[in-house]
Order: C-alpha cells, then structure tokens, then sequence
C-alpha cells in the first residue's frame, strides 16, 4: 500500500505549528519573528519604526495587549497577551506581518519577513512582566546599549521603558 507524502514546500522550513485552536481566546505568547535571510532590516530607523506601527495597530484591531517588543537587528521578540476571547493570534501575526512587509517593501524595495514565526504559549505560573523586562533587556545583553531606556526600538503598550527596566537584570 502506497503512503502519501507531504507536499514539497516551503512548510518544512517554518517552525512547527500547534492546531489553530490553540492560537484563539485568553492567552500570551512570546514569539520570535525572523526577517528575510536575517538581514539586519531593523538597523534602518524607518523600517523598525514601520513595522513597530503596524505591530501596535494590529494589536489593538485584534486585542491584544503588547506587553513588550524588542527589534534587534535582524529579528524582533514580543509578548503579547489576548485580550478577548476571540483573540487570533495567528490572524494578528499574519495581518501584522502582511501590513508592514507591504510598507517595507514601498519604502526600501526588501523583503521584510522569513516565513513563519517562533512562539511559546506562556503558562500560567510564567510571569508576564519578568519575561517582558527580559525581551526589551535583549540590546542590553547583545552589547548595543548599555541601558533598556538607551534603546530605540523597544517598548510596550502597557508599560514604560523605565518600569521594564528595574525589573531587568543590570549589566555591569
């Protein structure tokens, strides 16, 4: 008897993803998105600051709270919570992903995204704010800033640079 195969596609190099049913309702996510080829896109001001709007509209459209983001150059980390029952986070990420790859693509002609995304669904006994503070920590520890508030391309829609920063570990 014949077995049949999955299709030959660009599927097999996305991460793994759970059933959609995981991704809708009450939940918070920490997810990291890749660009293209890890081309360090981010560096440019205008495509972080791009794609940081376009990150903070489809939050709101699809409710979600973005308790912290992080652009580093070639990637960006973030914590984002449901904030409704009918929350899609795979629909807020793709809508997400779309908007701002189109907005890249008019201003600097680059493809912005690699395919797919990594995400943890965080469980209960995993505190949001120690995990936001780490996210927005990342330039700190990746020695491109010495300070969380020093970085322009981090932040939160509930919270301040400087309350995630005394939460954040010091670099001495």
């Amino acid at each position: 008897m014949a077995t049949s195969l999955p299709p030959l596609h660009s599927v097999a190099n996305r991460p793994p993803r759970l059933d959609h049913a995981h991704y809708i309702g009450l939940a918070r996510y920490f997810l990291t998105i890749c660009t293209r080829n890890r081309r360090p896109l981010f560096q440019n001001p205008h495509v972080a600051e791009l794609a940081r709007d376009q990150l903070l509209r489809g939050a709101e459209e699809e409710h979600f709270a973005v308790l912290a983001y992080c652009f580093m150059p070639d990637h960006v980390h973030l914590l984002a919570e449901a904030q409704a029952h009918t929350s899609d986070l795979l629909r807020f990420a793709r809508t997400w992903k779309q908007r701002s790859a189109v907005r890249v693509r008019a201003a600097i002609d680059a493809d912005l995204w690699q395919d797919g995304f990594y995400d943890h669904a965080l469980r209960r006994e995993e505190d949001s704010l120690a995990i936001a503070a780490y996210i927005v920590a990342n330039p700190v520890r990746a020695g491109l800033v010495k300070s969380v508030t020093d970085y322009s391309y981090s932040g939160s829609s509930l919270y301040s640079l400087n309350e995630l920063a005394e939460i954040s570990p010091r670099r001495d």
